[in-house]
């Protein structure tokens, strides 16, 4: 494997300077309105208090974030490690999809 020095450093992405990669599951909420949101992180933060399945999905959903930012901090990937890459971004976009469904339901039985 070649050796860069950090001024030689080619890497195979481009980094948003607003991503933390320690902050736990988080969509995209920007279209919302800023009551709308409040309402959402509000039932977010209930569901991982008083639902188990909710808090190990967001607990996955966050390790496979830290997993991608550790592949994608890698200057070239092998094959295998892209294969890699694409299992762990469908995983964490199915927890996404799972999470949501599992708000979308809540919020329709307390209505």
């Amino acid at each position: 494997m070649p050796s860069f020095t950090k001024s030689h450093e080619i890497t195979h992405r481009a980094f948003s300077p607003n991503q933390n990669p320690d902050s736990a599951w988080q969509p995209l909420w920007e279209e919302l309105p800023h009551m709308e949101r409040n309402a959402l992180e509000e039932l977010k933060a209930h569901l991982m208090a008083t639902n188990d399945e909710f808090r190990k999905m967001a607990d996955e959903h966050s390790e496979l974030k830290k997993q991608l930012v550790a592949i994608e901090s890698l200057p070239h990937l092998t094959y295998e490690q892209e294969l890699e890459e694409t299992r762990l971004k469908k995983r964490k976009l199915r927890l996404k999809d799972q999470m949501e469904a599992m708000m979308t339901q809540y919020r329709s039985q307390v209505a």
